[in-house]
């Protein structure tokens, strides 16, 4: 079957019962019933959007790759015993995807002072200033982080963002990306060092 998702309305996965999604499961998974294909990329769809749409790679259109996560679901989900909520399920399989995407993508190995705009120089300034120095403009703060947490691997950015940008727990990241929480905080110990590390030589090449 070829995926469509752009025909489907989204609409809220709590609309419908997990009886329902159940048995659209079940009329997939034994006889690829489109039409329950068709309901379970409704249901679904918000959420894998709104997770791409935070994630999302560069240079990568966030329809394309949820075409990509859908095109996955339905090929594994024969699967899925129901041990964990689908929508936990789902979650995994599309913050996987778009690890895997992260990953094939060429980064730059290092970032220069020579390589920050205007504006971020000036936020890194007053950040390296000091919290009783005026706050740093916010438009330059963002675009220098979004810089930074491009020299981290895709797992170690995922975390970071979850944890330090989002405010979420180590047990709402576990939820998501099935890693324990004991990983999870490691990865995080660690990009957060490599993050100082970064700013320490953007200091020095002032």
């Amino acid at each position: 079957m070829k995926l469509d998702i752009r025909r489907n309305e989204p609409m809220n996965g709590d609309d419908r019962g997990t009886s329902d999604v159940t048995a659209d499961i079940a009329a997939w998974c034994c006889g690829r019933d489109e039409a329950a294909a068709r309901r379970l990329i409704a249901a679904l769809y918000p959420q894998v959007i709104a997770i791409i749409r935070r994630r999302l790679p560069r240079r990568v259109a966030e329809e394309d790759l949820a075409q990509d996560v859908f095109a996955r679901f339905f090929e594994r989900l024969g699967d899925y015993d129901g041990r964990a909520p689908l929508s936990h399920w789902v979650a995994r399989m599309t913050v996987n995807l778009c690890i895997d995407h992260l990953r094939a993508e060429k980064r730059r190995p290092e970032l220069r002072w020579a390589d920050l705009t205007e504006t971020e120089a000036d936020a890194l300034t007053a950040t390296l200033a000091g919290p009783d120095k005026p706050a740093p403009d916010v438009l330059g703060t963002s675009q220098l982080a979004m810089k930074l947490l491009d020299l981290l691997g895709p797992a170690d950015r995922l975390v970071v963002t979850m944890l330090d940008l989002e405010g979420r727990t180590a047990a709402e990241v576990s939820a998501t990306t099935g890693w324990s929480e004991g990983a999870i905080r490691i990865r995080a110990f660690r990009a957060r060092r490599r993050l100082r590390k970064e700013l320490l030589k953007l200091e020095k090449q002032r």
